[in-house]
């Protein structure tokens, strides 16, 4: 019996491990700029947290980047963070746009205006057809209630993508609800999902260990995590990978 049970516990260990690895081919990274004080930007939260429904983790990594620049209207959205705001100018200016607007999709690093549109499917499907340029892990190592302590790794194989090519990682959260009292949206209540949280990056390839907090009153079990992989320099993201939350310890 003893025998028995310790040939078993690798596989219980791996089983309950919280872990995940990015696959052969290329997954879709979308993130929506938005905020609660856009009047146009509700449909747009309702079609990102739809995505879900349509395809698994391994076709879209969906996130809802909250941007502060709304805030002066009125309401001051509480998951708005000024680093999205200057992420979504970065990448605007690489792509040599005048302007940022919300709501605006990223797809795989590039402004894509036809999200709510077939040709959206259609791009995914030829992102997801193409080999992977970088392979991810990620694992969490410890799951609190105000945070996540994760394990990242990352490679890029081609010497032209490992040049320029940095990781990044962020926290998000799902089923989060505002009841709008100010500005464009008042008297609106607005549901929100793949919210991120925390965001960091970009960091030198490899392996390195990371907390992300959580909101004050996270469900945890709401919660997860991103990693991707993106060239700084034109913007194109090689690979994404998502990890929804599970408990190797501490909840």
């Amino acid at each position: 019996m003893a025998l028995a049970l310790a040939a078993a516990l690798p596989m219980l260990q791996a089983q309950s491990a919280c872990l995940a690895r990015s696959g052969a081919q290329t997954v879709a990274l979308v993130e929506l700029y938005t905020s609660e004080g856009c009047s146009s930007c509700p449909p747009a939260d309702r079609w990102l947290a739809g995505l879900a429904e349509r395809y698994t983790s391994w076709q879209v990594v969906p996130l809802a980047l909250h941007v502060d620049y709304w805030d002066y209207i009125g309401w001051k959205d509480p998951y708005a963070k000024r680093e999205f705001s200057q992420r979504q100018r970065r990448l605007s200016q690489l792509q040599r746009a005048a302007l940022v607007y919300t709501p605006q999709v990223l797809l795989q690093g590039t402004d894509f205006r036809q999200w709510g549109h077939p040709e959206f499917d259609r791009a995914v499907t030829r992102i997801n057809a193409q080999p992977a340029r970088a392979a991810l892990e990620l694992e969490i190592v410890e799951a609190r209630a105000d945070a996540f302590t994760l394990r990242a790794s990352a490679t890029v194989p081609g010497p032209l993508d490992r040049s320029d090519a940095a990781l990044y990682v962020a926290t998000y959260e799902n089923r989060l609800e505002s009841r709008i009292t100010a500005g464009e949206n008042s008297g609106r209540t607005l549901q929100h999902d793949h919210v991120v949280l925390e965001w960091r990056g970009p960091y030198a390839l490899g392996t390195r260990q990371v907390e992300l907090a959580l909101l004050p009153k996270a469900k945890t079990g709401d919660s997860g995590v991103v990693a991707f992989v993106q060239n700084r320099r034109t913007g194109e993201v090689l690979q994404a990978l998502s990890l929804a939350a599970c408990a190797p310890g501490g909840l």
